[in-house]
């Protein structure tokens, strides 16, 4: 027999008999019965599938504005939503005076209904139906989420969609969940969305550190926020702000001391400006200008705030000097040296409303011209190859090289120069015949090894030039590396005389996952680095010996004085300025010019950049200094004339710790051995005088082209006295050479401003000043000079031959080329 049962599901009755009992039995067959049961069952799964995936994933997907954080969280920079909203991302715990300020006025339920309050709900019914309009919602916090989420015009149908999704929406989320997504999208007035972007935008701080008045007049403004806002009807609000105030007290959520109190705490007159503390880090790190890139909304960097403040304050103060010269740009970077972070980025002076300073533009990945700042990296190369010691005597004059002619920035020459002299001066003609003897090749590739990787150009194009400013590197770069110089010296004693790969690494900006610091695995180590520990040691003692700028001239006769490594740079044209500075603890590098290239007179590395980079360490901590890796040291006796290691004519000896070579280092070859007579005023030979009467002097002796620059610098230097008249022997020392051109240089002859063919002055140093010097083009006498021996010619275009001859008859020819222009 079949039946139905309650839920319209057909079920078969049976009767059996068993020992003379009849027995009633059902048996449920799952056949669907009429259409009308199929239709009701068919529509029970398609709501309760319905309702489990009403519920949108992620609930609100809405852009966020860009946050920008410092080390310890708090807000250095934000960038408004893609659709004009201020919205910052939600934070996982709602402030805890918040919460109780937005529950007592909003939902005091809560914690106890399911989504929907039952009472809130029949008393909006019951006050609506009284005043005959709406005055009352009876929504909850879970039903204001679904409503902030869905965004839709609120009927009766819409508000009983809401319901329900708000019952989907306490199966999924916690009370806590449902109160942080509702505290991160309410709306508060204009623009401004969620808490934590109210909270920064009305009383400028985070909301974790709002007041218990503060946070009461935040709770109010979602509830109407086009009506009632700091800037809109304040009396309201205030009025709201205390009667929501008395509440709390009479709820025993704050005492009456607490109520009173905040209720004397003003209400701010209108939306403040979020802070913007680093103005062009937040660009560059979405636009992947720093070497890598992130879009995330909530990004946590290594800046120290408090220290960015300051030097934001630093460049502002010197900006206000250097913009009377139309110099209108500036940035800084301050690194720490063990972790690589950066703890303060400033790309440049902030003035948003002046187009000309073009303050948008961020220096510190811009490339640039880096002018001198190069010049250690070459002098360490050196060191390591033991191409040169730390005082080497460098050549120091005049230098053409294939057409290409550098200068010192003073156009003056000293004709010869110490190394670690001629890097604290920043002597330019040095550097290039140093360079030159390196090979540019080596170098280019030293510097892509160590991280310079911005020179986009083959190693030619760059030439000898590069170790001038010829390429184009960025501060960001600059930095970094110099930075992984001192990590590794800092760390030679503890990784046992061995370095570590990782120790070299571009700065850090952004805060990483956390990870356990591990000692270095011995075996990982390498016995060789890039530049060792020896030579970086040695550069870095040079770099010291730069005098400073200004006030800091007299650094080394205080005893609290800072040492810093320190070197500066200036772009060909007056473009750039540059400073960095390195202790064992922070590199600082400064950039001063123009953010389009113009270039400025006075724009000068030592007196534009220098000054900001020492009122920037003067923030910073004092340190020790370097400790001596000694283990990559030695201790070698040196001439105290040449610089070189002394040979068998050296007299006064000097021992110094310079870095162990790889090869070895050079000799002294200025040292000789002269003959006198016995009056010691006349160089003679064995040929004019006896052996007898002879007296033998070590001389210091240099090439006639350096003697002639060099002693005028060099008071104590001698020249080699002259030989006697009855004798005639030059014993190997050349009287002459030419100082300009060189053997075989091609060379062109400058255009005047008229249009006619100029003149190209040639030039020769001699040993006697007094010596007369006859020259010769050609075969054809064509002048005699004599002290000053320099000669304006105007030879034709193609090959020729000079001769000079002074009147002791020694000669000098050279050929060289004059090109077509």
């Amino acid at each position: 027999m079949l039946v139905q049962n309650y839920f319209g599901l057909n079920q078969h009755k049976y009767y059996r008999c068993e020992k003379g009992k009849i027995e009633e039995t059902y048996c449920m067959k799952f056949t669907w019965g009429s259409t009308k049961n199929k239709i009701k069952l068919i529509a029970i799964l398609i709501g309760l599938i319905w309702f489990w995936f009403s519920l949108p994933k992620p609930l609100f997907q809405n852009p966020y504005s860009s946050i920008l954080l410092d080390q310890n969280g708090k807000l250095l920079q934000a960038k408004i939503a893609s659709d004009g909203q201020w919205r910052i991302k939600e934070q996982q715990e709602v402030p805890e005076k918040f919460a109780q300020a937005i529950i007592c006025f909003e939902d005091k339920r809560f914690y106890y209904h399911p989504g929907i309050d039952p009472l809130a709900l029949g008393r909006a019914i019951w006050l609506n139906l009284q005043h005959r309009k709406v005055l009352s919602g009876g929504s909850t916090l879970s039903m204001q989420v679904i409503r902030i989420s869905r965004n839709k015009n609120r009927t009766i149908f819409q508000k009983l969609i809401e319901m329900i999704l708000t019952l989907r929406l306490e199966i999924s989320y916690s009370k806590a969940e449902i109160l942080s997504l509702y505290a991160n999208h309410a709306p508060f007035g204009g623009n401004v969305v969620g808490l934590q972007t109210a909270a920064w935008r009305y009383f400028g701080r985070s909301a974790d550190q709002l007041s218990w008045g503060e946070a009461a007049s935040l709770a109010i403004l979602p509830n109407s926020p086009s009506l009632v806002r700091p800037d809109k009807n304040r009396t309201i609000l205030l009025e709201k702000r205390n009667k929501l105030l008395d509440q709390m007290l009479l709820q025993g959520i704050i005492d009456k001391q607490t109520c009173d109190l905040a209720k004397q705490e003003p209400i701010p007159n209108k939306a403040l400006p979020l802070p913007n503390h680093a103005p062009n880090l937040l660009s560059s790190i979405q636009q992947g200008l720093l070497g890598f890139q992130s879009s995330e909304p909530f990004l946590k960097t290594t800046i120290n705030l408090n220290l960015q403040e300051r030097v934001n304050e630093i460049l502002e103060r010197h900006h206000q000097q250097l913009k009377a010269n139309g110099i209108n740009n500036a940035a800084a970077l301050v690194m720490d040296v063990e972790t690589g972070n950066v703890t303060v980025y400033a790309g440049n002076v902030f003035h948003p409303n002046n187009p000309e300073i073009e303050s948008y533009v961020d220096m510190i990945p811009a490339k640039r011209s880096p002018g001198s700042t190069l010049k250690p990296l070459l002098y360490a190369a050196m060191l390591q190859d033991g191409l040169i010691l730390p005082k080497t005597l460098l050549v120091d004059i005049p230098t053409q090289v294939a057409g290409y002619t550098p200068q010192n920035f003073d156009l003056k020459y000293d004709g010869a120069v110490p190394a670690d002299k001629a890097l604290a001066r920043s002597l330019n003609i040095p550097a290039v015949r140093m360079l030159q003897q390196y090979r540019y090749e080596r170098f280019y590739f030293l510097l892509k090894q160590l991280g310079i990787k911005s020179l986009n150009q083959g190693a030619n194009h760059y030439g000898l030039s590069l170790i001038l400013g010829g390429g184009e590197n960025s501060i960001w770069e600059i930095s970094g590396v110099y930075a992984s110089l001192a990590r590794t010296l800092n760390h030679y004693a503890v990784n046992s005389g061995r370095y570590n790969p990782q120790d070299l690494s571009p700065p850090k900006v952004l805060v990483q996952t956390e990870k356990k610091k591990e000692t270095p695995n011995l075996l990982n180590l390498q016995k060789q680095f890039y530049l060792n520990a020896g030579s970086v040691y040695n550069t870095f003692e040079a770099m010291q010996e730069l005098v400073r700028p200004g006030e800091e001239q007299l650094w080394n006769q205080f005893i609290s004085s800072k040492r810093i490594a320190w070197k500066t740079g200036t772009s060909f044209g007056f473009r750039d300025g540059w400073a960095i500075g390195i202790t064992p603890k922070n590199v600082v590098c400064v950039w001063v010019g123009n953010a389009d290239g113009e270039g400025r007179p006075g724009l000068i590395g030592v007196s534009t950049a220098a000054p900001i980079l020492f009122d920037i360490f003067k923030l910073l901590p004092n340190t020790p200094w370097f400790n001596p890796p000694y283990d990559d040291l030695e201790y070698k006796a040196i001439c105290r004339e040449s610089g070189n290691s002394p040979n068998n004519f050296c007299e006064n000896i000097d021992s110094i710790w310079c870095a162990k070579a790889k090869a070895t280092q050079p000799i002294c070859q200025y040292h000789q051995l002269i003959h006198t007579d016995a009056s010691g005023k006349f160089r003679v030979s064995s040929d004019c005088e006896s052996t007898m009467k002879m007296q033998h002097k070590s001389w210091f002796v240099l090439p006639p082209a350096m003697e002639w620059y060099y002693r005028s610098h060099d008071p104590n230097y001698k020249t080699l006295p002259p030989w006697r008249s009855d004798c005639n022997e030059s014993n190997g020392v050349a009287p002459m050479e030419m100082i300009y051109p060189k053997k075989s240089t091609k060379i062109y002859i400058p255009v005047e401003l008229d249009g006619s063919t100029g003149k190209c002055v040639f030039e020769v140093a001699h040993r006697n000043k007094q010596c007369k010097i006859f020259w010769h083009l050609d075969q054809a006498y064509i002048g005699t000079t004599k002290e000053f021996h320099q000669l304006g010619l105007n030879p034709s275009i193609g090959l020729h031959h000079l001769v000079l001859v002074d009147e002791n008859g020694e000669r000098l020819e050279l050929s060289f080329e004059v090109l077509k222009k």
